[in-house]
């Protein structure tokens, strides 16, 4: 996708960009999600739980304008309805000594099987088939309390009062509430894993190289991509591996991504983002900005509307390697054995070997001949011993 299809669709990745820098200080969740309160509670009866009679409420959430349900997990934490949570993985429960990170498996668990993920009437069958007897069925305040009651059973280590459970005018109550109470944390909860994001991409950040695909960036999610847009210098696509470029109905829970950047660029960087729309899980985590500074009630996700999930990530990369020029070989001479490099070996000279040949007509002299002087020489000798032999002769006449 080039920048001009990028621009026109910028719309949500700015939303993302806010998404991101709203978080400050608070630990970033997995999709970055931001979540208010709102009106349309339901509230459950008093429970009494190691003594004390604690007001039970399954909140109202507003995330991107669809509507959440939460269960509260910090007994002794007081609510801040003025403050904005934000999703948040378990292992980043602000509180260390909380049981929560021990049992946080069974909480989930409590969720999907109370209310409202389960409904009253098979959470009322539920229980007459676990042998439970209820009085005028199930209704909303007595599976809000016992939900929430289980809950705090796990993330903060409090037990149900039996022989008073709940503080009600209806004489049934406290029979429907233990009942279903039992249940979610009977024998039955085994636990339930961590949720996944409804939207993550990771990494959020990569680094490469020109004329490379940069990532893979993985992406989560359990809803259905609606929007890819990028903020990217012309020529960078969204590819996958091959090469090839995405559009959003390309990409599903899994799809790896890159940044496929062409070799002549310059270095830069360049960002991309999806928005979804899906249904958070039921488990995830939502915790109070600035938890860190002044605590706040942390909750725990009991159900949700489809709502609008933005996550984005981003790329740097250098400039390529500018081409070389291969040096052309020198020829080098041989050395001789016995030399340097440094002093040339002497060049070996030997003069051509001289057959004497006799004159010849046919062959005519074309080089010195060393037997003239030779015979020269004889001659001149054998002139000199003749004139003292004839001298000698004559002084003994």
């Amino acid at each position: 996708m080039n920048s001009r299809r990028t621009f026109a669709r910028l719309g949500a990745f700015a939303g993302a960009t806010a998404l991101a820098l709203s978080l400050g200080s608070v630990p970033a969740a997995a999709d970055e999600g931001k979540a208010d309160f709102a009106e349309g509670g339901t509230s459950g009866y008093r429970v009494n739980v190691n003594g004390g009679f604690q007001k039970t409420t399954l909140f109202a959430l507003d995330h991107n304008g669809s509507s959440l349900r939460a269960y509260c997990v910090e007994i002794s934490v007081n609510v801040d309805e003025n403050r904005s949570l934000f999703e948040t993985p378990w292992n980043e429960f602000p509180n260390p000594d909380s049981p929560f990170h021990a049992n946080r498996d069974h909480i989930n668990w409590v969720l999907h099987h109370g209310f409202p993920v389960q409904d009253l009437g098979a959470l009322e069958q539920t229980l007459t088939e676990q042998g439970a007897e209820l009085h005028d069925g199930l209704n909303k305040r007595e599976a809000v309390a016992a939900t929430q009651a289980a809950v705090w059973h796990y993330s903060d280590g409090k037990d149900i009062d039996r022989e008073d459970p709940v503080r009600s005018d209806d004489p049934g109550a406290d029979a429907d509430v233990l009942a279903l109470y039992d249940y979610l944390t009977g024998e039955s909860n085994v636990g339930v894993s961590e949720p996944n994001a409804s939207l993550e991409i990771g990494p959020e950040h990569a680094t490469g190289e020109a004329g490379e695909r940069i990532g893979p960036f993985t992406v989560t999610t359990g809803g259905q991509i609606d929007e890819l847009a990028t903020n990217v210098p012309e020529g960078v696509t969204v590819t996958d591996a091959e090469g090839n470029e995405l559009t959003a109905g390309d990409i599903t829970d899994g799809t790896e991504l890159y940044l496929d950047v062409p070799a002549e660029l310059a270095e830069g960087s360049g960002e991309f983002a999806l928005s979804a729309t899906a249904q958070l899980p039921t488990g995830r985590l939502f915790v109070s900005e600035g938890y860190d500074r002044k605590p706040a009630q942390s909750l725990i996700l009991a159900s949700s509307e489809d709502t609008k999930l933005s996550a984005m990530a981003g790329a740097e990369w250098t400039a390529a390697p500018a081409p070389t020029t291969p040096e052309e070989p020198t020829e080098t001479t041989p050395t001789a054995p016995g030399t340097t490099e440094s002093q040339p070996a002497p060049v070996e000279t030997s003069q051509p070997s001289v057959t004497p040949q006799a004159n010849s007509d046919d062959l005519a002299q074309t080089g010195f001949s060393a037997l003239t002087p030779l015979l020269i020489g004889v001659g001149l000798v054998g002139a000199g011993a003749g004139a003292i032999f004839l001298q000698r002769r004559r002084k003994s006449a």
